[in-house]
């Protein structure tokens, strides 16, 4: 009896310690991507909004086969970031802006080699039809809910809808808020107030979520048609660019992520980039418990293929209105966020 003891004991001990290193799940990351993908439609024409020039016989002569080319460029861009060593995965989380529908969306997503993304989609009011597409692995994150919320704009217009989307990861709640506000034409001066009215939304979802948890983990993120220190980013949404002013301000201001970068932007416009794609995180990420993100958390992602011209003009599927059977108009952003269980 004694032999078979202590022959026993040293499995029984092993066990326990696989039983305690199993537990104790080891901290992981997410992979977050946001894009704006530039007119990703489908070739039908939906009487129910203004898309006839995406089209075979609109202007833009827009064709099964010029979606197949979009869908590969995209489908390409997500395997350089599976290649890539930083992230060497799909993003976990994905959020493309100008999608025409849920079809298209999903379609795009299915296309591209191995992915496994669930999908949920919101039709919004926007005239020409372009939405916010949300996708998710459920292997890495859980989903549980989204709703949109209406921008109402001084010229009764309609315009994309700001969405507030909630998932779980190693058993922390976090919100993910997207955006497209209204653009600058014609003149950012005068088109300024229906990006405030679109940040008042987006700030009051905020707001709601750090009254029921001063702790709340959120990240904003979007195409904001305005930069850093514009006022409807810095003022109306409420956001720093610096780590110790948004800690020692609580649920006050959010982290623009765009201090951790030196990249000039990801939209080329008359000879000069811009930052007008955002991710904004509240201060509960800068912490070192629950979700975080670090000072190398935050990329503007590329490849060479992507530029017409190395460092400036973007390759983008139209130029000037004609077809260029490029990536985008806008380069995409990744967020790598630490889960610490």
């Amino acid at each position: 009896m004694r032999f078979q003891y202590r022959s026993i004991l040293p499995l029984l001990l092993l066990s326990l310690l696989w039983q305690n290193a199993a537990a104790k799940e080891p901290p992981y990351s997410l992979v977050v991507l946001w894009w704006n993908v530039e007119n990703l439609f489908d070739t039908k024409n939906d009487r129910q909004v203004d898309d006839r020039e995406f089209t075979p016989e609109g202007k833009r002569r827009w064709t099964d086969k010029k979606l197949l080319l979009k869908r590969l460029r995209i489908g390409q861009v997500f395997r350089a970031i599976e290649a890539d060593r930083e992230y060497e995965r799909y993003p976990d989380i994905v959020a493309f802006a100008e999608t025409e529908n849920r079809g298209v969306f999903e379609g795009t997503l299915k296309a591209i080699d191995h992915a496994r993304y669930a999908v949920d989609y919101h039709e919004s009011p926007d005239p020409r039809g372009i939405d916010i597409g949300l996708a998710w692995n459920p292997a890495t994150v859980k989903f549980t809910g989204s709703k949109p919320y209406r921008v109402k704009l001084r010229n009764g217009h309609g315009t994309r809808d700001v969405i507030a989307a909630g998932f779980v990861a190693s058993g922390h709640p976090f919100t993910v808020v997207l955006n497209h506000w209204p653009s600058r034409a014609f003149d950012s001066k005068w088109s300024e107030p229906n990006r405030i009215a679109a940040a008042k939304v987006a700030r009051r979802m905020v707001d709601s979520l750090a009254a029921r948890n001063p702790m709340a983990e959120i990240i904003v993120m979007g195409d904001l048609n305005d930069q850093p220190r514009d006022r409807s980013v810095r003022e109306t949404l409420g956001s720093s660019l610096d780590r110790k002013e948004v800690r020692r301000s609580g649920n006050r201001l959010l982290y623009n992520c765009w201090n951790d970068t030196g990249s000039p932007g990801t939209y080329y416009y008359e000879k000069r980039w811009e930052r007008i794609d955002h991710i904004l995180v509240s201060a509960a990420l800068l912490d070192n418990s629950g979700l975080g993100i670090d000072k190398a958390s935050f990329r503007v992602f590329s490849i060479p293929e992507m530029f017409a011209r190395p460092g400036k003009t973007l390759y983008s599927t139209y130029q000037r209105g004609k077809f260029k059977g490029g990536y985008s108009d806008h380069l995409p952003l990744l967020l790598k966020v630490g889960v610490t269980p």
